[in-house]
């Protein structure tokens, strides 16, 4: 796998310049062209006791359109790639819909890890595009603007997304110094998670990336906790893992790994799903 395309999602009204710069980052390391995407929604008129109390009026959706078609400017100035490496895209529809749409001409998605539960008008839901994208998702923290990616963790599970992130992620395992994959279990089962580290090392190894495995045993803490501990004992900036293995709603009723590491990470992800 190769990254020909980044794609970044740039919240119209933000002015913090992180995921783009990491964006950016991504793409000089990989010779890819970059596409920013940018959308708002039109919110539905609110009525009470049969009165208007909120309408968007004709003047109001220019001026979404402007803001939209200005931050443009913005993006541009802050990548500073040559014109043809950069595109902007940007539309009045749901912004997590728009991005999951046009996520089908990218290699790599790359959001603002915001929390859940914002105006699902005006802001993306990253959680909820990188379930319908079809795309790794890299999520950048608050305060983040640089992605190294000298030291990456792979926390490993084995299932579906954990198999489908080890792969999208290869183009970054391959360029990494050192790969260090983790598996966090119980105590009884460490000599099966020992045989699974091996067989996910020989895959990588097969494709040219420097690794070693880990097995650690659970502790009191969450895994995801865990994991981020490990990884920054370990002076890695990137961890790789699948996302939602587990419905979305049973991770964020009784927890979960996707939940812990979207909430408590500080340094970047790139999940699968």
């Amino acid at each position: 796998m190769s990254i020909a395309t980044v794609m970044v999602y740039v919240d119209p009204t933000q002015q913090a310049e992180g995921q783009v710069r990491v964006a950016r980052g991504v793409a000089n390391k990989f010779g890819a062209s970059l596409v920013g995407v940018s959308a708002l929604e039109v919110e539905p008129t609110f009525v009470a006791e049969g009165v208007v109390i909120q309408q968007t009026t004709a003047a109001d959706l220019e001026r979404m359109k402007s803001i939209l078609v200005d931050k443009e400017q913005w993006f541009r100035s802050i990548v500073g790639l040559q014109q043809e490496r950069v595109e902007w895209r940007w539309t009045v529809q749901y912004p997590t819909v728009f991005l999951a749409e046009e996520a089908r001409s990218a290699d790599l998605v790359v959001v603002k890890r915001d929390q859940d539960g914002m105006d699902p008008y005006h802001h993306v839901d990253p959680a909820e595009a990188m379930l319908q994208m079809g795309r790794p998702t890299l999520f950048v923290p608050e305060h983040v603007s640089e992605l190294r990616a000298d030291h990456v963790v792979v926390g490993w599970k084995d299932t579906r997304e954990a198999r489908i992130a080890v792969r999208d992620a290869l183009p970054f395992l391959t360029e990494a110094a050192e790969v260090t994959i983790i598996e966090i279990c119980t105590s009884d089962e460490q000599d099966a998670a020992h045989r699974r580290l091996r067989d996910v090392a020989k895959y990588l190894q097969a494709h040219g990336v420097k690794c070693r495995t880990e097995v650690r045993v659970q502790m009191a803490e969450t895994h995801a906790h865990q994991l981020i501990r490990l990884a920054s004992d370990g002076g890695a900036d990137l961890i790789v893992t699948g996302g939602y293995g587990h419905s979305r709603l049973g991770e964020w009723m009784f927890g979960g790994m996707t939940r812990g590491l979207l909430t408590e990470a500080p340094f970047c992800l790139l999940m699968s799903h």
